[in-house]
């Protein structure tokens, strides 16, 4: 017998979708349990080297939850790449212009940093509300416990 190695056109072909309900989840251990399906990880065949995970939709974003004081201590820095231009924000300032962006920036950071992460974070969907235009993939509730 032989062992079964997935390559590329094994991956694309057996892609599901999943949605995921954001009310009253923590920030950290939801998108650390997304990280993992949008890698593959939940998968027998799950390979380092190959982009083998689903595709994930996120609702509901605007109702996540942070533990601790983080609301408060929490900083999200940037730099504009001009002198003086850090510009800091906290993160209840975050969630009340853009929160995608705290649930992005969370899943970003636990994927791999080269051309192989780039194309997991694209098969990720956020959306501030409860409806999304992706019903014809006909999603999976994905359970997030904690």
């Amino acid at each position: 017998m032989k062992t079964f190695m997935p390559n590329e056109q094994n991956a694309q072909q057996e892609r599901k979708w999943y949605v995921v309900d954001m009310k009253d989840q923590v920030l950290g251990r939801a998108a650390a349990h997304i990280a993992s399906v949008l890698r593959g990880k939940n998968k027998p065949e799950f390979t380092p080297f190959i982009d083998c995970g689903d595709f994930v939709v996120v609702i509901n974003v605007e109702h996540l939850k942070l533990t601790g004081r983080k609301l408060d201590r929490k900083l999200y820095r940037k730099h504009t790449g001009r002198p003086g231009g850090l510009r800091t924000r906290t993160a209840r300032q975050m969630l009340e212009t853009k929160p995608e962006d705290v649930l992005l920036l969370a899943i970003k950071g636990m994927l791999p940093k080269n051309s192989i992460g780039r194309q997991m974070i694209r098969k990720l969907k956020v959306y501030t509300g409860p409806e999304h235009p992706h019903q014809a993939q006909q999603p999976q509730n994905l359970e997030i416990k904690g």
